[in-house]
């Protein structure tokens, strides 16, 4: 196997390409369309990827498929992953990539050379045994406890809107839900839920799978307020509908709309970070498992299919464990 390495410096590499390799990538993505009747989108992204492989291949001298080697593959992806340089006049360089950019041009790379060996072009395929860079696992941004304090501490409750987006974020923060569930929340269902202080929240998730998630004391007195002193005034504006968040106009609040609200409320917080609705979702999670909860209980609440998904979440709190125990411990230095 031909090792990539990522830090590689890149050379210079000049633009065009020709001869027979030019000819294979046009056969090759001739064959993309009529053969595998790929989208528009996945061929421009292949013809992206293979003229920039073939402008390097060029300014290496090479323009015969059958004299590319598997280290001139390795040194392609090298120049991805590093940077080369920019070319305003053809536009085909590109400034570094990111590993998952680099790898989905390796497979762009890997499937024109099987095709040549298919096609009888190349004898051999010298992208075989390539591999691009392996992707670091990206870990989800939460905040701390103490910022999402500060985040929900700022709508205010002497309006229908402050009302609106204190029970929001609320919701959001205290049972973990997805935006598109909780703008898709009913007040119906709601009221069954604040009738009960034991009853759990029905949200409708992924693929319509419903699941029950626990409503706390912070979130049920937040929508309680909301349906009694803001809810009322916004749905006097509107048709009446049936959904719990309704926007100025009494309409129910979209996904856009709700993190819009989000943004402005991170923004007068001042918590100098980005905040998404999906960061309280992380944060939901990882403040659970910070708190003992257990792994599976946690994927019950967020509506994971998998449990390898929720798993990731303990990547997080084990960063913070070490942080802990390296700032606290006597003997951690």
């Amino acid at each position: 196997m031909v090792a990539v390495e990522p830090d590689a410096v890149p050379a210079p590499v000049p633009a065009g390409g020709d001869g027979a390799v030019a000819r294979l990538v046009q056969t090759y993505l001739d064959h993309l369309v009529v053969e595998r009747g790929v989208s528009r989108h996945t061929l421009q992204a292949y013809r992206r990827d293979l003229r920039r492989y073939t402008a390097f291949l060029a300014g290496e001298g090479v323009h015969d498929p059958a004299a590319v080697t598997p280290a001139l593959v390795a040194e392609h992806a090298m120049r991805l992953r590093a940077g080369v340089p920019a070319d305003d006049g053809d536009g085909w360089a590109v400034a570094p990539l990111a590993p998952a950019s680099v790898a989905r041009a390796v497979v762009a790379v890997r499937s024109l050379h099987r095709f040549a060996v298919d096609e009888g072009v190349s004898a051999t395929d010298p992208a075989a045994e390539v591999r691009p860079p392996t992707p670091g696992r990206r870990l989800p941004k939460a905040l701390r406890v103490d910022q999402v304090q500060a985040l929900l501490a700022v709508p205010p409750t002497d309006t229908a809107l402050g009302l609106r987006d204190a029970a929001l974020l609320e919701v959001l923060y205290g049972t973990g839900t997805r935006i598109s569930e909780a703008v898709g929340l009913d007040v119906d269902e709601v009221s069954r839920a604040l009738d009960d202080p034991a009853a759990g929240l029905r949200v409708l998730g992924k693929g319509r799978k419903e699941r029950l998630v626990p409503l706390g004391s912070f979130a049920r007195a937040a929508l309680t307020a909301y349906l009694v002193r803001g809810r009322p005034a916004l749905a006097a504006r509107g048709a009446g509908s049936p959904a719990l968040f309704l926007g100025s106009r009494g309409a129910r609040l979209s996904r856009q709309s709700a993190w819009a609200v989000l943004q402005e409320v991170a923004g007068r917080a001042g918590l100098g970070t980005e905040v998404s609705p999906h960061t309280l979702r992380h944060s939901f999670a990882t403040h659970l498992l910070d708190g003992g909860a257990d792994v599976r209980v946690v994927q019950e609440l967020l509506g994971h299919a998998s449990v390898t998904t929720t798993q990731i979440y303990t990547l997080v709190t084990v960063d913070h464990l070490r942080e802990v125990y390296l700032t606290s411990h006597p003997r951690a230095y």
